[in-house]
């Protein structure tokens, strides 16, 4: 079966209509973090109620504990799953999102001359027989100006019947589930499915068309099957609920039984991944990464994985919080809310360039940041300027949000290192082969200048640039004294 391409907006459309803020995540740390690939990985076979369910629970704040003792029951029970699956599988069939029908605004009340509808049909079937028997000219153009309603009548619906149409098989597809599940409501799951259906007769090929034109058939249901609906508002919502939370919960089980490395997460203050890994790369390597209260500062060669070591923290804190398990042979995770900052690029057309969107998201995160506390997940903060105000700015924010949550980040600037040796501890990040390894310290051996040969640099640019980055180094990258941040006195 071929899933339905969904976009982004109405998998996102069940949190939003419950109004459920970003309380946890924004936008900039789900794109940032790769989510929306993570995302689609884990709808795989997945309906469109699974996916908002699970789209709700990345962004939600919730106590994981239940749902994570419903996915491990169901990876303990393979014939348990899959009969849960049989049940839902016609799920993937849906190709309209519903829950802004089933959350938003009750449907509007129908018109006063619905009743006449009824009535138009037979008017003009009486005309058209007595203009035939009569011949009486001013009955055919009763005849006539009544064929004319009944088609006004349909041209002016037909948009309307359509997309109802297709709400309403989303709907009775999640009914037939709710049915099949045999929960204890599930018979007024398959009365409400009924009421809410078309006549036999007027699905029948041939027959329908004719039944929608002359008597409006499908005008009539359209308004009638609405009022069904408004009335049994509070039986969908549950059964949307219910039924996207299982068909959830059957995704993550499926996705782990396809995973070589995951564990269920441990609560705690501190953050431990043991051999952790990124669940969207083949072969990826894995790492042992730890963070205490006090935040760290990456430090590695260019192309070593320092952003890839970040999102795979990032991601794997996200899925602990949000479901309950890291891609790792064992995890304690603290619950906190995760943002990030590594994709900033110009916005030209708002007028915005690159340095500042950078000075932009650096206000969102000190905004975040003065809310509760948090980790942040920072690459290469204030590339946008020059090197004494990069750095300059870079310590005084990372300083500051520091203070405030745990920090995470990762740059080239080896002195920011020193300058924020009382609130971030320095690791290194090296390839060891095809394995990673992170061990506490600066990186000593820089790799900038050596690429310029292996990029075919002139060896006169190269000799330069090494004369001019002996004279820096030291100095740099070891100040003579440490920066007071509260501005007192030396």
């Amino acid at each position: 079966m071929n899933d339905y391409p969904f976009v982004a907006s109405d998998v996102a459309m069940y949190r939003r209509i419950l109004s459920q803020p970003d309380s946890v995540m924004d936008q900039q740390t789900w794109d940032d973090l790769l989510l929306p690939a993570y995302s689609a990985e884990l709808a795989r076979e997945t309906s469109i109620f699974g996916q908002q369910e699970l789209h709700r629970r990345l962004h939600a704040e919730d106590d994981v504990s239940a749902s994570a003792a419903r996915v491990r029951a169901l990876m303990a029970d393979d014939a348990r799953r899959r009969q849960l699956e049989a049940a839902t599988r016609d799920l993937r069939g849906a190709d309209r999102e519903i829950s802004e029908t089933v959350f938003g605004p009750p449907q509007p009340s129908s018109p006063r001359w619905l009743p006449l509808l009824a009535w138009l049909p037979v008017l003009f079937l009486l005309s058209a027989g007595l203009a035939l028997a009569t011949g009486w000219l001013p009955l055919w153009g009763v005849a006539l100006a009544l064929c004319l309603v009944l088609c006004a009548v349909q041209a002016q619906h037909h948009n309307a019947v359509q997309e109802w149409g297709r709400i309403l098989h989303s709907m009775q597809l999640m009914l037939r589930a709710h049915t099949l599940l045999a929960w204890d409501d599930s018979a007024q799951a398959g009365k409400l499915n009924r009421r809410i259906s078309r006549s036999l007769a007027s699905r029948m090929p041939g027959v329908s068309d004719y039944a929608d034109w002359l008597w409006l058939l499908n005008v009539r249901h359209y308004y009638r099957s609405r009022e069904v609906v408004n009335e049994n508002i509070g039986f969908l919502r549950d059964s949307f609920a219910r039924v996207a939370v299982l068909d959830a919960d059957l995704a993550l089980a499926r996705h782990l039984s396809r995973q070589q490395a995951y564990c269920w997460a441990e609560r705690g203050d501190a953050v431990a991944l043991t051999q952790v890994v990124h669940p969207l790369l083949d072969d990826a390597a894995a790492l042992s990464f730890g963070m205490a209260e006090q935040g760290v500062f990456i430090s590695g060669q260019n192309g070593v994985g320092k952003s890839t070591l970040l999102r795979t923290v990032g991601l794997n804190l996200i899925t602990a919080r949000a479901f309950g398990f890291c891609y790792a042979a064992r995890a304690v995770t603290a619950l906190l809310p995760v943002y990030s900052s590594m994709q900033n690029e110009d916005a030209l057309g708002a007028g915005e360039s690159f340095y500042m969107a950078e000075l932009r998201r650096g206000q969102e995160l000190l905004a975040l940041a003065a809310r509760r506390p948090a980790v942040f997940i920072i690459d290469e903060i204030f590339r946008g300027t020059n090197y004494l105000e990069s750095v300059s700015a870079a310590a005084a924010v990372l300083h500051t949000l520091a203070q405030q949550g745990r920090v995470m980040v990762a740059s080239h600037h080896l002195v920011l290192a020193s300058l924020l040796s009382d609130c971030l501890q320095p690791w290194c990040v090296r390839r060891d082969g095809d394995a990673w390894r992170l061990a506490p310290g600066l990186l000593q051996d820089t790799n900038g200048i050596r690429l310029l040969g292996e990029r075919g640099f002139a060896p006169a640019i190269i000799a330069k640039a090494n004369r001019v980055h002996a004279w820096l180094g030291d100095y740099m990258a070891h100040p003579q004294t440490m920066i007071d941040f509260a501005g007192n006195a030396a």
